[in-house]
């Protein structure tokens, strides 16, 4: 099958810059002196000099926009004593290249990662018996000790794969070329033994395991740049490569989870609603065809794989942890550090904001209501459902209203068109309007309601945007939204936040549509739900809290001090199977975010 979501996506290295601390000095973070990358050097150590902290993207940062690319943006800026790395996983050398954000001085390089095996090199194609250096009982050998090792991923012990890693893989440590076993007979006798029920001929198991071992071999085939901590902010392959370079160079290795990987990818390949739960034992009792579910055994146990590596794990919100543990994450070395905003940017916006709800009351109603849906233009983000709500609203005689829509419509085309022959079939141009990419933060006053209709999201930035501006939402129940504006919050001085908007069903229009008319026309609500969600940033999601988090976590990671205080706190008392509660006050010495599962 070889459906990898990474193919779709575009992304390319930037050109390298140096800079960089050597992990094993005994200088504070980020003092290390200035190295130089000579032009035309592949080694790793003038190329890409040690850091810190090397963080691991999926097509992401520095080469796209928003989202997860704009949290490790602040990460990154809001340490400056932190000297960083970025390697970034990308399908080839022909995805973009341009650095969207302008590297920090504190990036020393940013190193690619290529899946595709045109970008490697020929050795791979090599299959010949003789690469091994094997007699056929030593090849055989070694053939059931990998489906031995497959075998012992699922029933939890992963050392088994790690040793062949190191013998076969690790290029620091390989004494033969692992993959090269794959064109043996040995190999072949093995997988009709081993794979007896999995429903594929010969042919296609050969080509599937082609596959699995090609995407292994560019992931984990050649050296990684040094660094104390290597950060991944996701599982699936950003995660193997932070597990196995912390393996290779003797760093740390941290995960976040921004979202569940392994869920939103295993429902894309399946074509699922993103928001459906996915457990381990999935691929062994879904009805799926053969080859579904042996992708979905390899992304599943590839996250149960590097799960164990970690040292600690990030989630945005405490559900997630629950969710995860399903999945193989331990839960005891698992943490929540949201995401965050900087306050004191949005006084402007929040003061004009607060004005417009007096100017509002003083007029009377008849006034028009400005939505804006605040996102890419992609199925995944629900505007089709969204234009349906702004049509049942019209047919209700709720006219005062209109929506932008601000976001990037190219992604998807076909799914632009589609929107804007809806909206043209429902004769709906003049309350629906596209404007493209824009900078959001210059726009956010002229708004009065976010409409976010999404079918996944983890804990979109921004909502937080719109909150700390004053906006309320109408948004999906998905990921992190409960958490991050219906969950009542209470401080640890007994401050009590409600809601800061209102939540509805993926894919349900009619409440969406409830959910609009309600708020805008109810003015004490609405002035209710814009004072709690900006209470609700106050008091829980502030940035400084979030960059301390992850500083405390470098540190600790790193082999650093921790300022007494800043330490990030794991959950204490937590059951492996079902746990009950979550606490985490990474960086916050007030020790502000305090949740319940």
């Amino acid at each position: 099958m070889g459906r990898t979501p990474l193919r779709s996506y575009q992304a390319r290295p930037a050109p390298q810059t140096a800079r960089g601390l050597d992990p094993g000095s005994t200088a504070p973070l980020g003092t290390g002196s200035v190295q130089a990358a000579r032009p035309g050097d592949t080694r790793s150590e003038d190329a890409y000099p040690a850091v810190d902290v090397a963080i691991v993207m999926e097509s992401t940062y520095p080469y796209l926009k928003g989202g997860v690319s704009a949290v490790v943006h602040d990460i990154v800026t809001g340490n400056p004593d932190v000297s960083f790395g970025i390697i970034h996983i990308t399908w080839d050398q022909a995805s973009p290249q341009e650095d969207l954000y302008g590297m920090p001085a504190n990036v020393a390089w940013v190193k690619p990662v290529y899946l595709s095996m045109h970008e490697h090199r020929v050795e791979f194609m090599d299959l010949r018996p003789s690469s091994l250096g094997m007699r056929p009982t030593a090849r055989r050998q070694l053939a059931e000790r990998l489906y031995d090792a497959i075998e012992s991923i699922v029933a939890g012990d992963m050392e088994p794969m790690w040793q062949l890693y190191d013998e076969g893989m690790n290029p620091l440590t390989r004494t033969y070329p692992l993959w090269a076993l794959l064109g043996t007979k040995e190999f072949m006798l093995a997988t009709m033994r081993r794979l007896p029920g999995l429903g594929l001929s010969l042919s296609q198991t050969f080509w599937m395991m082609r596959e699995f071992f090609s995407l292994s071999y560019a992931i984990l085939g050649e050296e990684m740049p040094r660094a104390a901590v290597y950060h991944a902010h996701t599982t699936g392959y950003a995660s193997l490569i932070g597990a196995a370079a912390a393996r290779q160079q003797g760093g740390r290795f941290l995960l976040t989870e921004h979202n569940l990987y392994v869920r939103d990818t295993v429902n894309t390949l399946l074509d699922r609603n993103l928001a459906l739960p996915v457990t381990t034992p999935d691929y062994h009792t879904f009805d799926v065809t053969p080859l579904e579910r042996a992708w979905m055994a390899w992304w599943i146990e590839m996250g149960r794989f590097c799960y164990p590596s970690a040292e600690a794990i990030t989630y945005l919100y405490p559900s997630a942890i629950t969710e995860a543990s399903d999945l193989g994450a331990p839960v005891e070395r698992s943490m929540v550090v949201p995401n965050g905003m900087v306050v004191e940017e949005f006084e402007g916006v929040y003061r004009r904001r607060q004005q417009a709800q007096l100017d509002r009351r003083a007029a009377g109603p008849g006034q028009t209501w400005r939505l804006v849906y605040i996102a890419r233009v992609v199925p995944i983000k629900g505007l089709m459902d969204l234009i349906d709500s702004i049509a049942l609203l019209a047919d209700r005689g709720v006219t005062n209203i209109a929506l932008d829509v601000l976001g990037p419509t190219e992604h998807v085309p076909e799914y632009f068109e589609a929107c804007r022959d809806k909206i043209a079939a429902m004769g709906l141009q003049d309350k629906i309007i596209f404007r493209g990419t824009v900078k959001v933060r210059e726009l956010l006053g002229d708004y009065d309601l976010l409409v976010l209709p999404s079918y996944n999201e983890g804990q979109p930035i921004v909502v937080l945007e719109a909150m700390t501006a004053g906006i309320p939402t109408v948004g999906t129940e998905v990921g992190g939204m409960a958490q991050l504006i219906g969950d009542p919050l209470t401080t640890p001085s007994g401050t009590t936040w409600g809601a800061g908007g209102l939540l509805v069903q993926p894919s349900d229009v009619v409440q969406m549509a409830d959910g609009v008319q309600r708020v805008l026309g109810d003015p004490d609500l609405y002035a209710e739900l814009s004072r709690n969600a900006r209470g609700r940033v106050v008091d829980f999601f502030q940035l400084g809290d979030v960059l301390a988090s992850y500083h405390a976590l470098y540190r600790e990671l790193g082999g650093q001090a921790v300022p007494a205080g800043s330490a990030a706190r794991r959950p204490a008392d937590l059951p492996s199977a079902e746990p009950q509660r979550v606490v985490a006050s990474a960086g916050s010495t007030t020790s502000r975010w305090e949740w319940s599962l």
